[in-house]
């Protein structure tokens, strides 16, 4: 169960950057709020990872998660540049994510 809440806490991570950049330096007062609730979430889900899993694997996952799923959606969905470093990078990430699930 816990793997769950700690997937559960980076899918809200990679909503919340997204919704950070739509409150354009929180002077948008809609996804600021959606940005502040969403975070709440993800550390609440972060927060009963905690509870079994180790400290360390948690946040490394936990920041793999939104940092793969942020360039993810960058790509996708902002037309950020999609090079073949990026993409490798991004694979190196989750390739330490699931080596971090697979040592647990």
């Amino acid at each position: 169960m816990a793997w769950l809440w700690l997937a559960a806490a980076g899918l809200c991570e990679v909503v919340w950057v997204v919704l950070l950049k739509q409150a354009d330096g929180f002077t948008r007062l809609v996804p600021s709020i959606l940005t502040v609730a969403t975070l709440a979430v993800s550390f609440y889900c972060m927060s009963q990872a905690l509870r079994t899993l180790p400290m360390g694997t948690v946040y490394a996952v936990w920041t793999g998660i939104g940092a793969a799923g942020g360039l993810v959606w960058g790509i996708l969905m902002e037309g950020e540049p999609a090079g073949a470093v990026r993409i490798l990078c991004v694979g190196l990430i989750l390739a330490g994510v699931a080596g971090l699930k697979l040592g647990s």
